[in-house]
C-alpha cells in the first residue's frame, strides 16, 4: 500500500479514533507497538485526531445554524 507500518498503524489509530471503534483502537494500537510506536508518536496522532474532530464540530455546528436560519424564515 506504500506507507510503512508504524505510520500506518498511526493514521488506523487516528481513525479508529474519530470513528469511536474501541476494538479497532486496540488491534491498531497493538499494531503500532509491534511497529515501533512510541507513547509519544501515539499521543501526538492522537492530538492530531482530537483536532480534526474538533474541527469538524466547528464546521457541523456552524451548519446546524445555516440550517436554523433557512428554516426559520
Amino acid at each position: 500500500d506504500g506507507l510503512e507500518p508504524k505510520p500506518r498503524e498511526l493514521i488506523s489509530i487516528a481513525g479508529a479514533v474519530t470513528t469511536r471503534c474501541d476494538g479497532c483502537i486496540t488491534v491498531h494500537a497493538d499494531a503500532a507497538i509491534k511497529a515501533g510506536a512510541s507513547r509519544e508518536e501515539i499521543a501526538a496522532t492522537l492530538a492530531t485526531a482530537i483536532s480534526l474532530n474538533a474541527g469538524a464540530a466547528y464546521i457541523y455546528s456552524l451548519r446546524a445554524l445555516e440550517a436554523y436560519d433557512t428554516l426559520k424564515k
